[in-house]
């Protein structure tokens, strides 16, 4: 088995149908195998696998697991050299898999790897970055990060197109779609349970170059994806979970300094939006701009 791709699936069922439909269509001289893990859907989601894509082996659970407990159920049951992590809310435009093979292949020391991601609308998403140390936290928290001379300093998350023009070495990728070494899981375990969702790859791909592996982005290969298909339009679950990420990665591989430290920048961070949207949102009159104020003063409180 060249790959086996895993899908967790959260009441998604058009998107998962499109998403399998897409695989089935451009996937081409790859022996490869769809896991779908379902976490207790209630849109007839499963109904849908075992009815219209009956090669795709499905793992039904009652309740809704996290991301993370459903595609460690996938890698449990894995046959490929390589495992796939891949969201319900992508398609293929290409055959991608087989080329994520090809240059995974040709990659020294493949521990991970990320294709280039596109919005819907083909325009390029921020799919990738480097590990939320110290001065990355503050470049971030910041704004500095965001500059034109942003990828200079390896930002926690890369924002700037052209850095995914090129090849790159870089510390993660994100879980959207994100193809690892089955040797490497092997080594250093799957994904860690006890991060719900968001924030997991990073802490993931710390322990594969932890390792001794290595993480890849590259464009030779693109794939679609629409983004927070389960979670709606308000994005304050993945902000949230994200400053909930960055508290648990050093709880686990920080000192305690630079924990308090880290809790510090997120917080004034924090502050910064909420002063920042909530005059956007007085002199705009945007409704989102308040929402985004609210996720923020519950930032503070997350770390």
């Amino acid at each position: 088995m060249d790959i086996s791709v895993i899908i967790v699936n959260w009441n998604t069922k058009k998107l998962l149908g499109n998403c399998l439909k897409s695989i089935f269509k451009f996937t081409e001289d790859v022996n490869f195998e769809v896991i779908v893990v379902d976490n207790g859907s209630e849109d007839g989601s499963q109904k849908l696998v075992k009815t219209k894509f009956p090669q795709v082996k499905l793992i039904p659970n009652k309740d809704n697991l996290g991301f993370t407990k459903g595609n460690n159920q996938g890698i449990k049951i894995a046959k490929g050299k390589y495992i796939l992590l891949l969201n319900s809310d992508t398609y293929l435009i290409e055959n991608s898999f087989k080329k994520l093979i090809e240059e995974a292949n040709r990659l020294k020391n493949f521990g991970a790897l990320g294709p280039k991601l596109f919005n819907d609308n083909r325009s390029i998403q921020q799919s990738a970055g480097f590990f939320p140390h110290l001065p990355q936290v503050f470049w971030w928290m910041s704004f500095i990060d965001d500059l034109p001379f942003g990828t200079l300093l390896k930002p926690y998350h890369v924002d700037h197109d052209n850095f995914y023009k090129k090849d790159q070495e870089v510390d993660w990728v994100t879980a959207a779609a994100i193809l690892v070494s089955k040797d490497a899981v092997a080594k250093i375990g799957a994904l860690d349970e006890k991060i719900f969702m968001y924030g997991e790859e990073v802490e993931w791909c710390h322990r594969i170059k932890k390792a001794g592996y290595k993480v890849y982005f590259s464009p030779s290969t693109q794939i679609v994806h629409i983004g927070r298909g389960s979670s709606g339009k308000i994005s304050q679950n993945a902000i949230l979970g994200e400053y909930r990420g960055i508290v648990y990665f050093y709880q686990k591989h920080k000192n305690k300094v630079s924990l308090q430290i880290a809790r510090f920048l997120l917080k004034i961070g924090a502050l910064a939006r909420i002063i920042i949207f909530g005059f956007l949102g007085l002199a705009c009159r945007q409704a989102g701009r308040k929402d985004l104020v609210k996720t923020y003063a519950k930032a503070i409180k997350v770390v």
